[in-house]
């Protein structure tokens, strides 16, 4: 018998529940992995307040490290019982001791990535390069604007700009978190108590950054389209801070001809080959020490109701882990 964390109803913290789990055997093209490790990421929130509705009960949690236990049928992907492994899931359910899971959505750990490292990476460092090498291709020549930088994806998008040649400016909530980020690389670290948009428009002479990268929504979507230089990217992939109210088209246009993108990552590893090679890369850049994994916090599995509620109100820094 295994355990998982439930939730039978939107809301708070507070309706996150430990409880019994059983846990059948994998199905053709799946395998059932044993969790050492849990990533969690303010997605988990999202689902949790019922901002992205699903069938209740529900398991919240994408992403995993782990064991291979038992394997099904018509398994293609050269897995076998016993390979540490890692994945980052469309759906959730990774709160839990054991999961079952489709083969094509898990990928071989090499020696060099520990579990906890691998359950801090996975969903968050693919963030990272579907941002800097898919949705927008960051150059040498670039600047770029970078909202929540003390944050897990935050931390490790820093890294990989820098690794790039980019120019960083990042953005974050408190001074607490300003040395963090100044340490991950940044050029520039603003805080969003201070009028940042005209910091950013100072830093940049006046012509304003190449892209902007907004994971907190409502409440910077204005301020980020204002430091755009004409023809400049805003890539809004998430709303910590609420959904992004209706835009017009007009808008882009006044602001120099703006492009603006929605990405979802599972768009850009829809494939086992895309979500390989793209994993490829972040492992590569870990090997290579360009990006480090700072995982600011862990807590058991049991207690993720505290880990939210922590998460929520910006009181933890880096990649947070549960642990099994």
């Amino acid at each position: 018998m295994s355990n998982a964390i439930r939730f039978h109803s939107y809301g708070g913290p507070e309706v996150l529940q430990w409880q019994p789990q059983v846990v059948g055997d994998p199905g053709p093209r799946q395998v059932c992995v044993r969790h050492s490790a849990i990533g969690l990421n303010f997605f988990d929130i999202y689902e949790r307040k019922g901002l992205y509705p699903g069938r209740l009960p529900a398991i919240p949690g994408r992403e995993a490290a782990g064991i291979v236990e038992a394997i099904g049928a018509r398994v293609t992907t050269g897995l076998a019982v016993g390979d540490r492994v890692a994945y980052v899931a469309n759906e959730s359910g990774s709160y839990a001791q054991r999961r079952i899971i489709d083969a094509d959505r898990v990928v071989r750990l090499p020696d060099f990535i520990g579990d906890q490292q691998a359950a801090a990476i996975m969903l968050k460092g693919l963030t990272a390069h579907m941002l800097l090498r898919q949705t927008w291709r960051i150059r040498k020549s670039d600047t770029l604007l970078l909202h929540a930088a003390a944050g897990g994806v935050g931390l490790l998008t820093v890294q990989w700009a820098r690794s790039l040649g980019a120019k960083v400016i990042a953005v974050v909530g408190t001074q607490e978190k300003v040395e963090a980020v100044r340490n991950a690389g940044a050029d520039h670290v603003l805080l969003l108590s201070e009028d940042w948009v005209a910091r950013a428009k100072a830093i940049t002479r006046g012509r304003g950054v190449n892209v902007v990268y907004d994971s907190v929504g409502k409440d910077t979507f204005g301020g980020s389209l204002d430091c755009l230089r004409a023809r400049g990217m805003m890539v809004s992939f998430g709303n910590s801070s609420g959904a992004v109210p209706p835009v017009a088209p007009l808008e882009l246009s006044r602001r120099g001809s703006l492009y603006l993108t929605r990405p979802t990552l599972f768009h850009y590893i829809a494939t086992h080959r895309a979500l390989q090679r793209a994993s490829a890369e972040l492992f590569r850049l870990v090997k290579e020490g360009s990006i480090d994994a700072h995982i600011g916090q862990t807590y058991a599995l049991q207690d993720a109701a505290r880990a939210h509620a922590d998460l929520e109100s910006r009181r933890t820094m880096g990649s947070t882990v549960l642990l099994p």
